[in-house]
């Protein structure tokens, strides 16, 4: 299927109209137009090869809600019409035991992610949503549930899930006492998320700027990092503290906040931390975890969490010619929270 999307030809060039082609369906795809992507922070790491693995040229995009267009011959869970969505994973063994479990993004062979990754059958580079078609094998596509806003489901594929995730796996109930470090867009989601599920939940920022966004979302207080006192105050009175800062960072400040056997989750930065001081560790029994995306059960019942509580991100909607800009402005936090391409401004190739 010849298609266009916006790819990165090198890492110092900008995104830019390239045609190229999908795979032709196999028995178990399902091809779909994509209505909207969302644009994530590891679109422009990917794009720009700031961890040093990317195979260029990148076809960013793992944030995709669109319609199904086609199915292949072994196809039964969906038809054409159906509102659906893709998010970072596209493949993956499904026999390993973690796959079993629910946890492609553990799949003890590799889980095929939605691009810059390796087609398990052919060895083809995969490419993402910055473009007007998408093949994608059955097991992975989500249904969207029909009072969801397709223009805002968008970042619940990689924003969402991220600190949905943590949330489920550390459970978090009603009454359960969360600390969401940092207002962007993944904390914004886990405000958002955790509040729909019941806890108390406070937004830990360096300073207060942010304090009236965190109380509009549902934060019960904004807790200052740089207030000596007000944190002396607030330790010991977290279950789970998510941190989604995404650069270098000390987790000093943060471990005294914890409870006895509460967990510190990084969903932010991937790479080098600042030195760590063991003692509010092994004093409290508290821990430090990581965790990345979540699997395609979990993910679709995020979906469906979002639409019983009525849980969407907050958007803003760009052309997609503006994506150079918009990874610009994400550079600069300059965004409230989460950017959408909307798709139909990229005409499909003539001859489709």
């Amino acid at each position: 299927m010849l298609t266009i999307g916006y790819a990165a030809q090198t890492p110092k060039s900008p995104l830019a109209p390239w045609t190229f082609n999908r795979r032709e369906l196999r028995p178990n795809d399902v091809a779909m137009d994509v209505l909207y992507c969302g644009v994530c922070h590891s679109d422009l790491h990917t794009a720009r090869s700031d961890w040093g693995w990317a195979v260029h040229p990148v076809l960013p995009g793992h944030e995709i809600v669109g319609r199904v267009s086609a199915v292949g011959s072994a196809v039964s869970r969906y038809k054409i019409g159906d509102a659906v969505a893709v998010g970072c994973l596209v493949d993956a063994c499904l026999s390993c035991d973690q796959c079993r479990k629910g946890e492609e993004q553990f799949c003890r062979e590799g889980a095929t992610e939605t691009y810059n990754s390796k087609d398990r059958i052919t060895g083809e580079m995969t490419y993402g949503g910055y473009s007007k078609h998408l093949v994608v094998r059955e097991e992975f596509v989500l249904r969207v549930p029909d009072n969801l806003d397709l223009s805002r489901v968008a970042p619940l594929l990689c924003a969402g899930i991220t600190t949905y995730s943590p949330l489920h796996t550390w459970n978090v109930v009603p009454g359960s006492r969360v600390g969401v470090i940092g207002l962007g867009g993944l904390g914004h989601m886990a405000v958002k998320l955790a509040v729909g599920l019941g806890a108390e939940v406070s937004v830990i920022s360096r300073n207060r700027d942010k304090q009236a966004d965190a109380l509009a979302l549902g934060a019960k207080r904004l807790l200052s990092s740089s207030d000596a006192q007000e944190m002396a105050t607030a330790a010991s009175s977290f279950d789970l503290i998510i941190d989604t800062v995404p650069v270098k960072h000390p987790l000093d400040p943060y471990l005294p906040l914890l409870d006895v056997d509460a967990t510190l989750v990084l969903v932010g930065q991937l790479g080098p931390m600042d030195e760590q001081n063991t003692v509010p560790l092994i004093r409290g029994r508290r821990r430090v975890a990581g965790s990345p995306i979540g699997g395609i059960r979990e993910t679709q019942q995020l979906l469906d969490l979002c639409a019983e509580k009525n849980i969407l991100p907050e958007c803003e909607m760009i052309r997609m010619d503006q994506i150079n800009e918009a990874f610009e402005r994400m550079e600069r936090a300059d965004v409230r929270y989460r950017f959408v391409i909307d798709m139909s401004t990229l005409q499909a190739p003539q001859g489709r």
